[in-house]
């Protein structure tokens, strides 16, 4: 997938050049699952994929949004666009300068040709993806000048947020268009979602022999069936009961103290994987600051318990790759993204990763899973134009 794939796309389907292409890259997430919308701690990395949009303005406010792993072209006015309006995929395009517009932004119509190179499914945002290309692109193109600055890039976050909520009606956090718009390449990004600030923290793998796995489970990764949004639902109960505006407020040594006190060992459970795993972002801080990779290894192993047993977000095929990996050398390795299918991770000393690609493929045969994807992956930079 390149900026010349998206050109092409566009010149065949609308006719005439783009006035541009942009892309914004995927994410994966060292540590810190559903602590984003707990105004908790999470600190991911932007992926060498990225998702590239090919954008020319109109003097209408039509938008006009193909898609070359789409069906067809899908058409809409800027007025029609609303909650589930339009469906599918498109939503994640049309809600941007929607939501740009409600903010007070001037926008226009634009055509829009996509060419995703974020695997899809593998919880690894995608649709963060689509949603900052197309962000930066509108920006870019309407004299917004939003993507020039931090503050500006912040902007256009809570702008890809509020479309993904509201349009395309999924209940994330802010997590990943964070990443997409705000990381660097060699950094993991620490974002506080209490206050949306954000700090570079080194990753250096190659420094240090070792690289990071990422395993495309292919069990695919759905964020609106709502399995999501119950988990989101018990955490803000856990936190009003407990009186506090979120499970961030809750402290580490007075968690089971409190804990006690929540109506249900289901919620009981839920906030104890909020709470400890902000706790987990932090020290996982710490030892990267401290280029101490095995401390990080042991801290993805309990993030992924935690996962799997108290928030019960993980599946088999999750919970057969973070063992495998392991038995084949990993420091550690635990499932990224919303759960329920998608993606692990592993940080493996560089000479270990074939082994650990075989022994993770072998296992899944043995499971009779699906085969998974494997593939090495590093920090890079944030969304930009390509052309």
């Amino acid at each position: 997938m390149t900026a010349d794939t998206a050109v092409h796309l566009f010149e065949e389907t609308f006719g005439g050049r783009p006035s541009g292409v942009w892309s914004a890259p995927g994410r994966v997430n060292l540590i810190g699952e559903h602590t984003d919308y707990n105004a908790g701690l999470c600190l991911p990395i932007a992926l060498p994929h990225r998702t590239y949009a090919a954008l020319a303005p109109r003097e209408d406010r039509l938008l006009r949004v193909v898609s070359a792993q789409g069906d067809g072209v899908v058409e809409v006015s800027l007025d029609d666009v609303a909650a589930g309006r339009p469906a599918g995929w498109a939503a994640y395009v049309a809600g941007v300068p929607w939501s740009l517009e409600r903010a007070g932004r001037t926008v226009t119509g634009v055509d829009v040709a996509v060419d995703g190179g974020v695997p899809l499914g593998a919880g690894l945002s995608s649709s963060a993806a689509l949603e900052c290309a197309v962000a930066i692109a509108v920006s870019d193109l309407c004299g917004l000048d939003l993507s020039t600055s931090h503050e500006g890039r912040v902007t256009l976050a809570a702008a890809c947020v509020e479309a993904e909520n509201v349009v395309a009606q999924a209940p994330t956090g802010g997590m990943d268009q964070s990443a997409a718009l705000l990381a660097e390449q060699g950094h993991a990004l620490l974002l506080d979602c209490r206050d949306h600030t954000t700090r570079q923290v080194p990753f250096d793998l190659d420094g240090h022999d070792l690289a990071l796995l990422v395993v495309d489970t292919r069990a695919e990764h759905q964020l609106v069936d709502g399995q999501y949004a119950e988990r989101r639902a018990s955490c803000e109960r856990a936190a009003q009961e407990l009186g506090v505006a979120s499970l961030r407020e809750i402290a580490g040594d007075t968690l089971e103290d409190r804990l006690t006190t929540l109506s249900s060992d289901l919620l009981r459970r839920r906030a104890r994987h909020v709470v400890t795993e902000i706790a987990r972002v932090e020290a996982a801080c710490v030892a990267l600051e401290a280029e101490d990779y095995r401390t990080l290894g042991r801290l993805f192993l309990e993030s992924h318990a935690s996962m799997r047993d108290d928030f019960e977000i993980s599946v088999p095929e999750l919970d057969t790759a973070v063992s495998a990996a392991t038995a084949a050398g990993a420091l550690g390795a635990r499932m990224t993204g919303g759960g329920f299918g998608g993606s692990a991770i592993a940080l493996l000393p560089r000479d270990e990763v074939d082994g650990a690609r075989r022994a993770v493929e072998r296992a899944f045969a043995m499971h009779g899973f699906t085969g998974p994807e494997s593939f090495v992956v590093t920090a890079e930079g944030p969304a930009a134009r390509d052309l």
